[in-house]
C-alpha cells in the first residue's frame, strides 16, 4: 500500500472513529439529563407530597426538614441539566427552571404562613398544586424533548420503572392532600384522575414488571421487596375514607420509590 493510501485509510478510520466516540458522548449525555430530569420530576412531586403533611400533621418539623432536603435535591438535580442537544429542548430547560423558580418561591411562602400563623388558606393551597402540575407538565414535554432531538430513546423496562415510580409518587401526594382536608386529585402532569383507578393501574404495572422474562435474580428480589411494602398499603389506599393513615402511606410509599428506583436503575445498564 502506498504511502497516500495509508494516509486516506489511517484518516478515514480517524474520522470513523471520532464519529462514533461523538455519538456515545451525544447519548451519554443524554441518558444522564434523562435521569436527572426524572428525578427532578419525583422530588418535586414529594415537595408537594410533604407540604400537605406538613399542613395535616399541624407543623410537625419532620416534614419541613423532608420538603427542604427535597428541595435541595431538586435544584441540584436542575443545575445538573447541560448541554441540552437542541433548540427546541433548551427553550424548555430556560422555562423549566423559571417555574421551578416560581413553584419554589409560592412554597416557601406557605410554609412561612404555617409556622407564623398555623393554618394557610385553601387558594394558595391550590396555586401550589396548579402551579406544581405545570411544572411536572413542562419536566415531561422536556423529557420527551430531549429523546426526540438526541435520538437517544430510554429503554422500555427502564421507562416503565421510572413511570411506575412518578405513579406511586402521584398517588401519595393524592392521599396526602385528601387527608390534609385540602379538598385536591392530584396527579403530575394536569391529569385529574380518581384515586381508585391510579392505585388499579399501580399494581397492573408492578405486575406486569415482575413478569418481565429480563428480570434477574437481583431485580425479582427488589421487586419482591417492592410489592410486599405495596400489598401492605393497598387497601388503606382503596380505601381511603375509612381509616386515614397518611403517615404509614407517606412512610412506605417513600420506600417503594426508592426500590423501583433501584430496578430502574439495574435496568438502565443493561441497556446498550
Amino acid at each position: 500500500m502506498s504511502s497516500r493510501l495509508l494516509a486516506i485509510s489511517l484518516s478515514t478510520l480517524l474520522a470513523t472513529g471520532l464519529a462514533l466516540f461523538s455519538a456515545a458522548s451525544q447519548a451519554a449525555d443524554a441518558a444522564s439529563n434523562l435521569l436527572h430530569l426524572h428525578q427532578l420530576r419525583l422530588v418535586a412531586q414529594k415537595t408537594l407530597g410533604d407540604f400537605y403533611m406538613y399542613n395535616g400533621m399541624e407543623g410537625d418539623q419532620r416534614y419541613a426538614r423532608m420538603i427542604e432536603q427535597s428541595l435541595g435535591q431538586a435544584n441540584e438535580h436542575l443545575q445538573a441539566l447541560t448541554d441540552m442537544p437542541g433548540e427546541g429542548s433548551k427553550v424548555l430547560l430556560t422555562q423549566l427552571a423559571q417555574q421551578w423558580q416560581d413553584y419554589q418561591s409560592e412554597l416557601n411562602r406557605l410554609i412561612k404562613a404555617l409556622r407564623q400563623r398555623g393554618y394557610t388558606d385553601l387558594q394558595p393551597v391550590a396555586d401550589l398544586s396548579a402551579s406544581n402540575q405545570q411544572l411536572l407538565a413542562l419536566s415531561n414535554e422536556l423529557y420527551n424533548k430531549i429523546q426526540q432531538e438526541s435520538g437517544h430513546r430510554t429503554a422500555a423496562l427502564t421507562q416503565q420503572s421510572r413511570e411506575q415510580s412518578l405513579l406511586m409518587q402521584a398517588i401519595a401526594v393524592d392521599y396526602a392532600s385528601r387527608s390534609a382536608s385540602v379538598g385536591a386529585t392530584f396527579i403530575g402532569g394536569g391529569e385529574v384522575r380518581p384515586i381508585e383507578e391510579m392505585v388499579s393501574q399501580f399494581a397492573e404495572r408492578l405486575a406486569s414488571l415482575e413478569q418481565a422474562t429480563q428480570n434477574s435474580a437481583q431485580l425479582k428480589q427488589t421487586l419482591d421487596s417492592v410489592a410486599t411494602k405495596w400489598r401492605y398499603i393497598e387497601k388503606s389506599l382503596m380505601n381511603y375514607n375509612e381509616n386515614s393513615v397518611p403517615f404509614l402511606v407517606n412512610k412506605y410509599s417513600d420506600s417503594i420509590i426508592e426500590g423501583l428506583e433501584r430496578v430502574s436503575a439495574q435496568y438502565a445498564a443493561k441497556q446498550p
